[in-house]
């Protein structure tokens, strides 16, 4: 079977990838270190530049590669297929200072179920070891067979235990067994840290939207930001199907105390509280904020949402680099 040569620019490595491979598989397979996360296409960590020669990729979330950043040349990796001989560059320029994720055992410390289908989860590092990550990133279990779940670590960098909110997913091979079977004590391995949904520097407002548990990696970056005595500005926008699906209600409002500068809004989708906003979430941001040229978006929740999410806000006026998102796929296509 024919392939093609890939040459990334900056190191000179070179590797081979067939034409039924993506880039990021070609690098795999030959051991080359190249960053990346969800593997398909929503997360955006993948994305490099082809300097030169012929590329097709296949369907990705836009809020992961904007039309303004493809038409410079950037793309996915992990949906990018060569059709010639290539040679790129894997991180776009200042992107993000990269943790390397590492693999490391961890038991289950403690689980907990925060709302009916909502399980929260401490994971303790061995005694020698420490897992530093910026407040947001994600880590992955490894599973037996190799496969992956990936899930955000809702604790900030400075608390030693790993904690995780993991929801029930009907069909759900894992979070079946997380809620059923799972046993404290248990030993297990993940590796991390992974992901850009972390907390750039800047003076503008931020908004937050999150959706379900994607709480999590928004709470592991506000409470280092009250650890940090960070005073920017906060819009929380907290999205979910229905009003028994928030959790952690009193850990938000001890928040609003020690900040001073929060504002929650709380959005229910199917309108069932009376006392609450009720539609999309980000509708909610969109009614509220006519002007959203000088703000930075943090979103995280279902890749639906997301996509929702860039698209209307971007259209509304956000400018397309103030977007930053994590989008949970459900089950990450890793080898």
């Amino acid at each position: 079977m024919a392939t093609y040569k890939i040459k990334i620019q900056s190191s000179g490595d070179e590797f081979n990838v067939k034409p039924s491979q993506t880039i990021l598989e070609g690098a795999i397979d030959a051991g080359i270190t190249m960053p990346y996360g969800c593997q398909d296409g929503a997360c955006g960590s993948c994305k490099g530049k082809v300097v030169s020669g012929r590329f097709y990729i296949e369907e990705y979330q836009s809020s992961a590669l904007t039309d303004s950043e493809k038409e410079e040349g950037y793309t996915l990796f992990c949906k990018t297929m060569a059709q010639e001989d290539l040679v790129i560059e894997t991180n776009m320029p200042n992107m993000y200072d990269s943790i390397p994720a590492k693999v490391t055992p961890v038991r289950v410390e403690s689980l907990q179920k925060l709302n009916h289908d909502v399980m929260q989860m401490y994971l303790k590092l061995p005694a020698s070891e420490t897992l530093p990550f910026k407040a947001g990133q994600y880590i992955e279990f490894i599973m037996v067979d190799g496969s992956r779940r990936a899930f955000s670590m809702a604790n900030p960098p400075h608390k030693s235990m790993i904690e995780l909110h993991l929801r029930l997913i009907e069909g759900g091979e894992f979070t079946s067994f997380v809620f059923n079977e799972m046993k404290e004590k248990s030993i297990h391995r993940i590796e991390g840290p992974i992901g850009q949904f972390y907390l750039r520097e800047s003076e503008r407002p931020i908004i937050f939207i999150a959706g379900g548990t994607g709480f999590a990696p928004i709470k592991s970056i506000i409470e280092e930001m009250i650890f940090n005595k960070n005073k920017r500005k906060i819009y929380l926008y907290r999205g979910v199907r229905s009003a028994e699906d928030f959790y952690m209600t009193d850990l938000v409002s001890s928040w609003k105390k020690k900040l001073g500068n929060l504002t929650y809004i709380p959005v229910v989708e199917d309108g069932s509280s009376t006392d609450l906003r009720s539609g999309y979430v980000h509708h909610a941001v969109l009614e509220d904020f006519k002007k959203l040229s000088d703000v930075q978006v943090y979103c995280c929740g279902a890749p639906g949402l997301v996509e929702n999410a860039f698209i209307d806000l971007i259209k509304n006026g956000l400018p397309e680099d103030q977007f930053f998102a994590d989008a949970f796929t459900f089950s990450p296509k890793k080898k």
